[in-house]
């Protein structure tokens, strides 16, 4: 396994990260037990991402923009790494 294949894992664990962003976002529109192992699990896997952007960037009104900005820069990133 050299550079190429380490640089496609790191491009599909950053994709991973993508999708958990997603899925949060969607299970927060439902009315679901916050304190569900399947919520827990992708608060603990995105709060380490969203975290950092959520101090920089400011909510416009009530909506939260930065799970968008995040999937957006690490789709990017893990599409660079993926095609390595």
């Amino acid at each position: 396994m050299g550079l190429a294949g380490i640089a496609h894992i790191v491009g599909y664990l950053i994709q991973f990260i993508g999708f958990a962003i997603f899925a949060r976002s969607l299970l927060s529109w439902f009315p679901i037990d916050r304190n569900g192992p399947v919520v827990q699990a992708l608060v603990a896997i995105t709060d380490p991402v969203l975290d950092p952007l959520r101090r920089v960037i400011p909510p416009i009104g009530m909506i939260d923009i930065s799970p968008m900005i995040a999937m957006i820069v690490l789709f990017i990133i893990a599409r660079q790494l993926i095609t390595f």
